[in-house]
């Protein structure tokens, strides 16, 4: 039998756990120290995830993982026995406690203390990310519990310790704080300073409104702890139950239906029908702050810097004060109330005064006025979920008894990426998405070039990976796509869905077959380099300028004509 590469096994692995995860959705339940479960953690580990670092490594617990995964899921996740996905269901007038998590905009209840309800509101991406940090808690709890257990079933005193000091209510400082961490870094396997760091990140976020999460004590304590009473009952193990009106919904867009019905009937109610509509999936400041900045500081007689980005860090922290400004001139926002979580922000170009915009944006004024295009700024998309709300954004609606097509112009994606050719901050125009773990690829005719950017800096032209989810991303893999004839520049998670909402709608005859398409993707993180992940941390300040000049260029395509095309004799 054949020998398979690195790239080929990490591959069968991703498929097999995406395989055991439909099965177990279908299923209705499973426990993860079960065969299924165990499955699944063996897929898990045998792609082993860039994001989570040494996980295979039975001898240390991944801190970097940890922080990662804790950041998205609710707090008090790593004492559960009983977590429940389901469809939406009307919890608004129970007593119990609404989650969102740090970084990730989903929605849970915590049930009791030993329960939590996930609603799953965005696709079938939203359940293989639970599902994939969930078996990464999982395997790291065992292994606390390996650490802290003898051949007899006793626990070690660092364990013992480790008890006093997560029930402690008083916050430890000091040389108490110090020999605790020590201790704590015994059972980890880690040395004091990466547990020290780790502790301050989690010590930082636990004392944050909100309360994100329980510290890192209490933390492994608790993810030790479910383990052995697991050991000693066996009604304490862990099970995940996915819903009957879960299952129903899977493949059928409920929330992304009420998404675009609220928001083409604030276009229908502002008479927007007959203009031309250009859709652009960013985030909710970029735009705004590029529209209307130069505006706001004028206003407060405040100096206007003539270098673009330093205009944007003068108004990044001024949020509500340039909406507020902003709807005097033609801004307004559409909060989510479906459950999609993508806020909306509708931008009627017709009220905009030449004076809202910095100098250095190249904008013809008489065009502007002619067309008065609306722009509609749409917020991140998660992964499929792309492609249910672009699908139904883009078809006819039924307004008063009227069938309304909105003519929409244009499809603007400003994304996250992880880059494969080169480094963090780097921007990657898409000339394809593949679609991994399919046969689905789209060529992109891509209304982006380089010479729309500023010169010198790194662009990388090619095609894109759209990937399963953030945790389901191995080396082997990524490199094989950069490196083989796919000659692939980065990796996405909406590109790919979205490009197939476009072409169904041109296909169904929805929107134009000239309709634009442009797709520019910054480099939030480097998956095949150390250090380079997602589990890093953000970009922070490094972010704003490939953010904006991306944006820049994009809002330079809808306010200008677009150039004469001269036909070769």
């Amino acid at each position: 039998m054949e020998e398979l590469s690195k790239a080929q096994r990490a591959r069968v692995a991703i498929r097999t756990f995406k395989t055991i995860a439909d099965a177990l959705i279908l299923r209705g339940y499973y426990k993860p120290s079960g065969k299924s479960g165990e499955k699944l953690s063996e897929s898990l580990q045998l792609f082993s995830p860039e994001i989570y670092g040494s996980m295979s490594d039975p001898r240390i617990i991944e801190l970097k993982g940890l922080e990662y995964v804790l950041d998205r899921l609710p707090r008090g996740i790593e004492k559960c026995n009983r977590i429940i996905l389901t469809a939406d269901e009307d919890f608004h007038d129970t007593s119990f406690e609404k989650i969102t998590p740090l970084k990730r905009r989903r929605h849970s209840y915590i049930v009791s203390e030993k329960e939590i309800c996930f609603v799953i509101s965005r696709g079938l991406t939203e359940i293989y990310d639970i599902l994939t940090q969930l078996t990464f808690l999982n395997i790291e709890s065992k292994k606390v519990r390996e650490q802290i257990c003898d051949k007899e079933g006793g626990t070690c005193a660092e364990w013992h310790e480790l008890e006093t000091n997560a029930q402690r209510k008083q916050k430890l400082e000091g040389s108490v704080l110090d020999q605790a961490i020590w201790n704590l870094s015994i059972i980890l396997g880690r040395t004091y300073r990466e547990a020290r760091d780790s502790y301050e990140y989690f010590d930082e976020h636990h004392n944050q409104n909100g309360n994100y999460n329980n510290g890192l004590f209490s933390i492994i304590y608790e993810m030790g702890q479910r383990i052995i009473n697991e050991s000693k009952l066996n009604d304490s193990l862990l099970t995940i139950y996915f819903t009957p009106s879960l299952q129903e919904i899977i493949g059928h867009h409920k929330y992304a239906k009420r998404w675009a019905k609220n928001l083409k009937r604030r276009l229908y109610e502002h008479t927007f029908e007959d203009r031309p509509i250009h859709v652009v999936s960013a985030n909710m400041h970029s735009m705004r702050n590029l529209f209307y900045g130069a505006g706001l500081l004028k206003e407060k007689t405040h100096v206007i810097p003539k270098d673009l980005y330093e205009m944007i860090m003068k108004v990044r922290d001024s949020s509500d004060d340039i909406t507020e400004y902003a709807s005097q001139y033609g801004l307004s926002y559409l909060r989510d109330t479906s459950e999609s979580n993508i806020d909306v922000m509708i931008i009627d170009t017709a009220k905009n005064k030449n004076f809202n915009l910095h100098e250095s944006i190249k904008c013809d004024f008489d065009y502007l006025e002619k067309e008065q295009p609306v722009i509609i700024v749409i917020d991140y998309a998660f992964g499929t979920q792309a492609f249910a709300i672009m699908d139904e954004l883009l078809c006819p609606c039924t307004m008063e008894a009227e069938t309304v097509s909105f003519k929409v112009k244009s499809v603007n994606i400003m994304g996250k990426a992880g880059t494969l050719a080169g480094n963090k901050g780097d921007i990657m125009l898409a000339t394809a998405h593949v679609i991994e773990g399919s046969t689905n690829n789209y060529i992109v005719d891509n209304d982006l070039a380089v010479e729309d950017f500023d010169q010198e800096y790194p662009i990388h032209v090619g095609p894109m990976v759209t990937v399963l989810g953030t945790s389901l991303q191995n080396r082997a893999v990524l490199e094989r796509f950069h490196t083989s004839n796919w000659k692939a520049v980065g990796l996405e998670m909406e590109g790919g869905h979205f490009q197939r909402a476009i072409s169904a709608a041109i296909i169904q005859g929805h929107v134009a077959k000239d309709i634009k398409t442009r797709y520019a993707y910054y480099a939030s993180d480097n998956p095949i380099q150390n250090g380079q992940t997602l589990a890093a941390g953000s970009m922070g300040e490094k972010g704003i300028v490939p953010t904006y000049l991306i944006s820049k260029v994009i809002l330079q395509k809808i306010i200008n004509p677009p150039p004469v095309v001269l036909c070769k004799s």
